[in-house]
């Protein structure tokens, strides 16, 4: 290597100078990897590598050359720190390079080292350049602001630079126990630590350099806050700020009140850590509910109630209560410690507490209203009326606080973990062994049962909700000798699958099938109560409860609905007639407790659990409070229904390991040109429509029109009413056909759905061809007692490879796991209900994976809507693991024609 190039030509490059080259030369002891790295740092990236090296490995690999190096990369990122306007200068920014007696300085105190011949003021000066060059390459590239990219290379370098404000306690001094500094910060000394500058010497130093532009962008984050707070501006317009000062404790509060302010303008606040989460401590009204176990069980329940004044959990005094709301507002100093106080707020809130106390004190509260102050859920104890009661505007989290009582934590924990509850398992009487999800869920649900509770079983779909009530309805008959029959209401298709289940895993339950398909009428009409001693569970339909008085008036031990969701309509016949039945307590089955808005939450829980969400009105007025919310919108609700509730997900691996996946994907489908002609005669009809209706005619007109889109985008001849059905008619025919000739040639079979009965034959017509063989069908007309043939002979190994299923009535309750691929000719735009057909193949028992084709035509509002499908899926899980319907028929008359509107050009592009 020649040493002889004079220091004119050492500009840093990527293919090294003779510098660095000769301070490398001599690394005795260095592994090979290192000498790599520091190659790599300084010949082929001088400035990357000293903005990336850290420290500790910098001084590991030559502690004389890299710490001067480091140090010097410390000084440059320094200087960039403080460059007014760097976010918006960004990669164009100008670092200013140190003075000229600066950088000879720098070269003067260089260590000794070898090519320590070479260092002049020049190969500082273009090194300085080349970090200024890198950091242009790299903040281009990064995504995030220019003080994000600082902090990734540490945490402290965000900080320098910029104006501090610190508040310490001064406890010499009685009248003024604070002491106010505002400092900036300078550099990041060689131990990693930030050093602080009074901000008055900036004054002084920048005035003395003359570097105007400097001082003016260190005080602009002081500039910016003072316009917010007017404590701040006093200070700077009074020269104040640059000095020592000594506050009071109303000054200082001030302070701490402004801190948002401060932090907004860009100024790093400092206070002592008793201000946690920039809140002192407070005294609080402690409200405790149920620390005494509860005289009875169930919804019933009362809880005893108690008030009173706390500090960080512990009970005052008298004496200290009445320093309390003796003392000023502000800052307080109690018990050796900083407090806030607010006295009229603090007397207010503690003034209601002790009004709902009276008002309850002979009795306490009732098992739900004390769940719903746990909850901060403002549903007052009057929910009939809509008063908010105990959880008025008064009652706020900042000065009071519900517990639970030992009794009451005890028990919400076992509700709220299940699994931590007692062992309960029927033995032997089961003929089947439960997964242990399983076995958590019969304990969860028997310790509910056990304690009165209404409960709602919200397992996915194929997680086994039925063998975990059958278990549960053996645990009655075993422990409770006295135990009342129970009631099962399920689907009309059900009925069966509930009772062969039943004689297949708990022969020892007595049934009784109440309905048209198992009894004649006149049977039905007539069952007594004598009848119904010898019975543990009688099975019936739901369109049966409301056709015979006997349901309504027997004494259930337990009311188990499956496929609950079909309640969700409150105002519905059938929901009204289920939740007058009687019974001890109550539970609902369903793996979409909120299908499309929380009213169908709602109306669950009014059948498991009467009262626990105050009425229709008020929960619907509390919902719309909750949506409004800008963080974590749905947690009291869901803190209040968490104990009743118990839900496990498919998904997830703890919780089922052995399912196989779920693969679901969009199939997008082009129109042919005769469905392109009559969508499009379509668009111009329901403009015309639109033009000349209102109120429930417009709706009526909307409804009926998307209905007719769908049909078009199905097939011309679903909605001529031809019956021709040409498969060259229907882009979704043609991909139907390329999708099944590929399942027919794996010899794979396939669950195909739609929503239209009329569908179901020209579907299946269809498919024989391309399959070879006839397949089955199945739709509300289909028998209930013809459906197990059904299932049975599709889940046998030679059985038909396709099923063409109604989406309403083969969507639930089926077994159809012989199936690994699922199909959705055309969509309902419900992604529960979707979900819920799907799951009859992707459920336990799936040893394949699945593949779900969701059938889409482009350019139509079926494309459209598919997005909207998306933002709907939101609500359930952000409420169980929320939010909003798309009501498509309150949109404006040019949102609703934006929709449907027509792209010919990628309606017809060949998919």
């Amino acid at each position: 290597m020649s040493t002889q190039m004079p220091t004119t030509d050492l500009a840093l490059s990527p293919h090294g100078n003779l510098y660095i080259e000769a301070s490398l030369q001599d690394l005795d002891g260095v592994d090979p990897q290192a000498d790599s790295l520091v190659e790599q740092a300084f010949l082929n990236g001088v400035a990357h590598g000293l903005l990336h090296l850290g420290a500790a490995e910098i001084d590991r690999v030559l502690p004389p050359a890299y710490s001067y190096f480091r140090d010097f990369a410390r000084r440059f990122v320094t200087a960039l720190s403080v460059v007014p306007d760097l976010e918006s200068e960004r990669e164009r920014v100008k670092v200013p390079a140190p003075a000229t007696f600066d950088i000879d300085a720098l070269v003067a105190s260089a260590p000794p080292m070898r090519g320590f011949e070479y260092l002049a003021s020049a190969v500082l000066e273009e090194l300085w350049r080349q970090l200024e060059a890198a950091f242009h390459v790299e903040i281009k590239a990064f995504p995030g602001t220019v003080q994000t990219y600082l902090h990734q290379k540490s945490p402290l370098w965000n900080l320098v630079g910029r104006v501090h404000f610190h508040l310490a306690e001064n406890k010499q001094n009685e009248a003024e126990p604070f002491a106010f500094l505002a400092t900036y910060t300078t550099r990041i000394s060689a131990k990693a630590n930030v050093q602080h500058t009074p901000l008055g010497r900036a004054l002084q130093e920048y005035s003395g350099t003359g570097n105007k532009s400097a001082l003016l962008a260190l005080l602009q984050p002081v500039q910016r806050a003072a316009a917010a707070s007017p404590l701040l501006r006093d200070l700077v317009d009074s020269g104040a700020l640059f000095h020592p000062l000594s506050w009071t404790p109303k000054q200082a509060h001030q302070f701490l009140q402004s801190i948002p302010a401060f932090e907004a303008g860009g100024i790093v606040v400092r206070v002592p850590n008793w201000w946690n989460g920039k809140r002192p401590s407070r005294p609080k009204v402690s409200v405790h509910v149920g620390s005494r176990p509860a005289s009875q069980l169930g919804m019933n329940a009362m809880l005893d109630f108690s008030v009173n004044l706390t500090l960080d959990g512990e009970t005052l005094s008298e004496k200290e209560r009445q320093q309390i709301l003796e003392s000023k507002d502000g800052l307080s100093l109690i018990r050796g410690k900083w407090i806030e106080l607010d006295r009229q707020k603090l007397e207010e809130v503690l003034a209601h507490w002790k009004s709902v106390q009276r008002k309850v004190a002979s009795e306490g509260v009732s098992f739900n209203q004390g769940m719903r102050l746990l909850a901060g859920v403002p549903i007052g104890l009057d929910h009939d009326d809509g008063a908010e009661g105990a959880s008025s505007e008064t009652a706020t989290p900042e000065w009071s606080e519900v517990i639970a009582g030992d009794w009451l934590t005890s028990l919400l924990h076992n509700l709220r973990v299940p699994g931590s509850a007692n062992n309960a398992h029927p033995g032997k009487d089961l003929r089947a062994t439960l997964r242990p999800y399983q076995t958590v869920g019969v304990e969860w649900l028997w310790l509910t049962n056990s304690l009165g509770l209404g409960a709602c079983l919200a397992d996915d779909m194929g997680l086994g909700k039925t063998i975990q009530v059958i278990a549960l309805l053996l645990l009655l008959k075993q422990r409770k000798p006295d135990c009342r029959t129970s009631l099962l209401v399920v689907p009309a298709s059900l009925v069966d699958n509930w009772r062969s289940e039943i004689e297949r895993f708990a022969p020892g339950l007595r049934t009784l099938i109440a309905h048209p398909s198992a009894l004649p009428a006149s049977d039905l009409a007539s069952v007594s109560a004598q009848a119904l001693k010898n019975v543990d569970v009688v099975i019936t339909s739901y369109g049966a409860v409301g056709r015979y008085k006997w349901f309504g008036q027997t004494e259930w031990e337990l009311v188990v609905l499956d496929e609950a969701q079909a309640i969700k309509n409150p105002n519905a016949k059938q929901t009204r007639t289920v939740k007058t039945l009687k019974s001890r307590t109550r539970l609902a089955l369903t793996g979409t407790p909120v299908e499309n808005k929380l009213g169908d939450l709602w109306s669950i829980f009014d059948f498991t659990s009467p009262g626990l969400l105050g009425s229709s009105q008020v929960f619907s007025r509390f919902a719309k409070r909750l949506a409004a919310r800008e963080h974590n919108a749905f947690g009291p609700l869901r803190q209040l229904v968490k104990p009743y509730i118990l839900r496990r997900l498919k998904s997830d691996k703890s919780i089922i390991s052995d399912l196989p996946d779920k693969t679901e994907v969009t199939s997008y489908c082009s129109l042919t040109k005769v469905q392109a002609a009559l969508y499009q005669q379509m668009v111009d009809d329901l403009s015309d429509k639109l033009a000349g209706s209102e109120g429930i005619q417009r709706r009526g007109v909307i409804l009926a029109f998307l209905m007719r889109f769908k049909q078009v985008c199905n097939h011309p001849s679903q909605w001529l009413g031809d019956s021709a059905y040409a498969p060259s008619d229907s882009g979704k025919f043609a991909r139907l056909r390329e999708l099944c000739e590929e399942i027919a040639s794996r010899q794979e079979k396939v669950l195909i759905f739609t929503q239209f009965k009329e569908m179901t034959t020209p579907l299946s017509l269809f498919l024989e061809g391309i399959f070879g063989r006839a397949g089955l069908v199945l739709h509300g007309a289909t028998p209930v007692k013809k459906r197990p043939e059904l299932v049975a002979a599709f889940q046998s190994d030679r059985g038909p490879p396709f099923f063409v299923l109604s989406l309403k009535a083969g969507g639930t309750g089926l077994n159809l796991t012989a199936a690994s691929h699922v199909i959705h000719f055309d969509r309902w735009w419900n992604p529960a209900v979707e979900n819920q057909a799907t799951d009859r193949a992707y459920r336990i028992g799936q040893k394949r994976n699945v593949l779900v084709h969701k059938f889409v035509c482009r350019g139509t509002i079926e494309e459209k809507i598919d997005a909207l499908i998306r933002s709907k899926q939101s609500l359930s899980s952000e409420l169980l693991e929320g939010g909003g319907e798309v009501l498509l028929t309150e949109m404006r008359n040019d949102e609703i024609m934006k929709l449907v509107s027509l792209d010919i050009r990628s309606a017809l592009q060949e998919t």
